[in-house]
Parts: C-alpha cells; structure tokens; sequence
C-alpha cells in the first residue's frame, strides 16, 4: 500500500450518518438485550448529529472509522468490549468517563486523544464548533461490540 494523503477537516465528502442502526446485531442495551428490543430510538436521537465520510481510506488494519459530530450533540452513554482509540482532528470533546467508578470529564481538543479501556461507560458531548475524529481498535471492527446505556437517549 502507497501513502495516501487527505484532509478529514474540510467539509468535501461528508455524509449523513446511516440512521438504520436499531437493528445492528453488534449493538447491545445495558442489560445485554439487544438495541432493537430497548426502549429508544437510534433513529430520532442521532439525526442530523453525525456524518462520515466517503473519502478513500484503504487501511484495513488500521480499523478505523473517521466521523464528524454537530455542535453540542452528545452521543449518549456507551462502553465497548474492546480498547477504543479517538483522535480528534478539529473541533473538541467533553468526555465524561467512569474508568474509576466515579465519573470524571476530560476535553480532547486537535492533536489529542483519549483511551477508552473496555467494559468503560463513557458519554462525548461535541464543542461548539462540533468535532472531526477517527476512532480506532485494536481489533477489526467485527468484533466490536457496543453496550448502550439508558443517558442521552430520545426514548420511542
């Protein structure tokens, strides 16, 4: 593979997010139902909030999945069964975490990061400006499993 160059930062193909995720096998309720039998609405809480892009980014170890959030969106509370990476590119992220079993609020602006270890709640909230960012794993996205939590949700 040859280097590839491109600008995730300007607003040349972006698109709205797919917002069919209700039934997406890899996404789970708290409880460990699935997020099709749990009492919200993928639908109608991420709407007009996210985007991803079309740009060409052939990295397939990499297990990478770059997206854009419209200001003061946030995402509601969540952990995942592996590691997650977030590098955020432009905007920020007040990320309220609770790695400890308190929770704690870090802001992950450009050229920073922030580690989510697995089976870690955690809710991001976009800055003002919103925010551009890739999350990655250390595992091809397959295996990631995403755990919803009951905060943030438009419930049905």
């Amino acid at each position: 593979m040859g280097l590839v160059f491109d600008d995730l930062v300007d607003d040349a193909d972006w698109i709205p997010m797919d917002l069919d995720q209700q039934q997406n096998p890899n996404y789970f309720w708290k409880d460990g139902g699935l997020l099709s039998d749990a009492p919200v609405d993928f639908r109608a809480t991420f709407d007009g909030a996210m985007w991803v892009t079309t740009k060409p980014i052939d990295m397939p170890r990499f297990n990478r999945n770059p997206l854009r959030v419209r200001p003061h969106f946030t995402v509601p509370r969540h952990h995942h069964n592996v590691d997650e990476m977030l590098f955020v590119l432009a905007g920020e992220y007040s990320i309220e975490h609770y790695e400890t079993g308190e929770p704690q609020t870090v802001r992950v602006g450009p050229g920073d990061f922030f580690l989510s270890r697995a089976d870690t709640p955690y809710t991001m909230t976009a800055g003002p400006e919103g925010v551009t960012y890739i999350e990655t794993w250390p595992k091809p996205v397959t295996y990631l499993e995403t755990y919803w939590h009951d905060v943030g949700w438009i419930h049905r």
